[in-house]
């Protein structure tokens, strides 16, 4: 049995809105039952039947302006294994970007780094390139980049405590630095973070980044062996990132998800994240506003 549930970036869902959805689902053979509200205005769920789960997607997301749009099984909605990436997902900011700001380039790299996201180029040739051009940076710009540019996406903290407190498991899982990803998994509340070593000498960066790189298949291999071991099905796990070097894991989790994401990682997800905040995965895994943990 499905559901879709739909959610309001501010309030403004309402009997209109609803109607158009049931339209659009009764337009694909589908007969949608009756609405429970997670939060009135805000976040509802919409019991889709046994319709094919891509035709209730490809009538349902996009259709409400401002509303996203989550269709997945009714059961086992509230997942036991959470992996996420960093940049631009759980942070505001892509922080390779914003350190080579330091270093007077950020428009070169921030070029490379859209394109790398978007599936253009070979992630660690990218990634090499990028770190090459910061060699003999200072080592205290790092400290200086993370207190004024990293800043927490909005629902990171509350998603992530709210799993946590309800027996989850969560991982970030960054190409990015350990540097950053150490501290943005602290303050956020995460079990575990995985990323890339930048390497230092002499209190300046080489401009290399220690082996093996975090990629693509790291974060995918990571989300399997966490899973593995906690005895968990796939079906009980959440994927989430935005660029192209997530599209594998987003593709092997039960919910995988596409946050305020790159084209080709929207076409590949199985829900995307357009308007909201990251407290959407917590409406679409059931969760009311009453039982989220709070920062």
């Amino acid at each position: 049995m499905l559901i879709a549930t739909l959610i309001a970036s501010e309030p403004g869902l309402g009997a209109r809105e609803i109607a158009t959805a049931r339209d659009a689902v009764a337009g694909v053979g589908g007969v949608a039952g009756e609405l429970v509200w997670l939060e009135q205005g805000v976040a509802a769920d919409l019991p889709l039947g046994r319709i094919d789960a891509v035709a209730g997607r490809a009538a349902l997301e996009g259709l409400l302006p401002g509303i996203d749009v989550i269709v997945q099984p009714a059961a086992g909605r509230a997942k036991r294994l959470l992996v996420a990436d960093m940049d631009s997902t759980m942070i505001t900011i892509e922080c390779i970007d914003e350190l080579a700001d330091y270093a007077g380039i950020k428009a070169e790299i921030a070029e490379v780094t859209e394109r790398a996201m978007r599936g253009e180029l070979d992630f660690e040739s990218a990634l090499d390139a990028r770190v090459a051009l910061l060699a003999g940076l200072g080592a205290d710009m790092i400290d200086r980049c993370h207190e004024e540019r990293v800043r927490l996406m909005p629902g990171a903290q509350a998603l992530i405590r709210t799993m946590r407190a309800n027996g989850a498991r969560c991982v970030l899982v960054s190409g990015g630095f350990t540097v950053f990803a150490d501290r943005v998994a602290t303050a956020i509340g995460f079990d575990r973070a995985l990323s890339n070593v930048l390497e230092v000498a002499d209190g300046k960066l080489v401009g290399r980044v220690s082996r093996p790189i975090v990629d693509a298949d790291t974060k995918r291999r990571t989300l399997l062996a966490e899973a593995e071991a906690l005895g968990l099905g796939m079906s009980e796990t959440l994927a989430v990132g935005d660029g192209a070097n997530d599209i594998p894991m987003i593709q092997a989790a039960g919910l995988g998800v596409a946050y305020h994401a790159k084209p080709k990682t929207q076409a590949a997800a199985g829900a995307r994240i357009e308007y909201g905040d990251l407290t959407a995965l917590l409406w679409a895994q059931g969760y009311r506003r009453e039982s989220w943990i709070a920062a």
